[in-house]
């Protein structure tokens, strides 16, 4: 089952999925689970109206997987967040993304489970949507959450040279050739390539993913998406020379990933024939 995978975007329920793969076979997992934060009003903004910086319509869309009772969210993300450990090699990484709304519950299921928090990453989102309601603070960052599989030799792969060395222009905040600092300054704007076959709510920019993948994986690493989107993820990893396996339960997402990377091998084929 495993390299039948491998590679490709599974139109599964990642929860069923994971538990035909065999243990300690993943180098990297990194999830964009569910935030459990479908609370609230919709909100629509058209672009009639000027924002300077959010270039742009934006859309708060209301999700029935991303709905849950405290009690179904914290069984959920334990049940996910166990077979991501299983899957782990000793040398493997999982990281996670989240907001306030449920990143306290996966600190907590990382530490009941024996998950080592390595590094707490602050994405800060120069272009954040600004907060219309005008009650609170306008949110301008995600949390993500670096672990290993635990154990006192701490064996997790981490590419310092990359992470210091590395070109990362969009990032205003860091200086070339300094340590890779916890606060990661990445416009969360997306190319149009990256939105031509579809879009999804809580999609990643690609600079995000593709740098997750760099800090922790070597070329031919093997990356578990369980939350698959529409692939970012997984373009990032197949751009990077990496392997991928990706779960994602919505049709209509898988398709788009299987489409998006469809597009991505047919451009690395012209770019091979074009040097040949």
């Amino acid at each position: 089952m495993l390299l039948d995978w491998v590679d490709t975007v599974q139109n599964l329920d990642c929860l069923t999925a994971m538990k035909e793969l065999p243990g300690k076979s993943i180098d990297l997992v990194v999830a964009d689970p569910p935030y459990n934060l479908s609370k609230g009003a919709v909100w629509t903004w058209d672009a009639t109206v000027k924002l300077d910086g959010f270039g742009g319509p934006w859309k708060k869309t209301m999700q029935a997987w991303d709905d849950m009772s405290l009690a179904e969210y914290w069984s959920f993300t334990e049940a996910w967040v166990s077979e991501a450990k299983r899957l782990l090699k000793p040398t493997g990484s999982i990281w996670v993304c989240g907001t306030y709304h449920n990143m306290g519950i996966v600190n907590v299921v990382f530490q009941k489970l024996g998950i080592e928090i390595i590094n707490e990453v602050v994405w800060y989102k120069r272009n954040a949507f600004p907060n219309l309601a005008c009650r609170r603070l306008t949110a301008s960052h995600e949390t993500l959450l670096w672990g290993h599989a635990g154990g006192k030799k701490r064996q997790y792969f981490f590419d310092y040279k990359a992470m210091k060395n590395g070109d990362f222009p969009e990032d205003l905040l860091r200086k070339p050739g300094t340590q890779m600092r916890t606060v990661w300054d990445i416009p969360n704007n997306k190319t149009r390539e990256e939105l031509r076959f579809g879009t999804h709510p809580t999609q990643k920019p690609l600079r995000l993913c593709a740098r997750i993948i760099r800090c922790c994986t070597r070329a031919d690493d093997l990356c578990l998406v369980p939350f698959a989107g529409t692939g970012s993820e997984c373009i990032a990893a197949k751009t990077l020379g990496r392997h991928f396996i990706g779960f994602e339960i919505d049709p209509e997402y898988a398709r788009i990933a299987e489409a998006r990377l469809h597009a991505l091998d047919e451009e690395l084929e012209q770019l091979i024939l074009d040097l040949s």
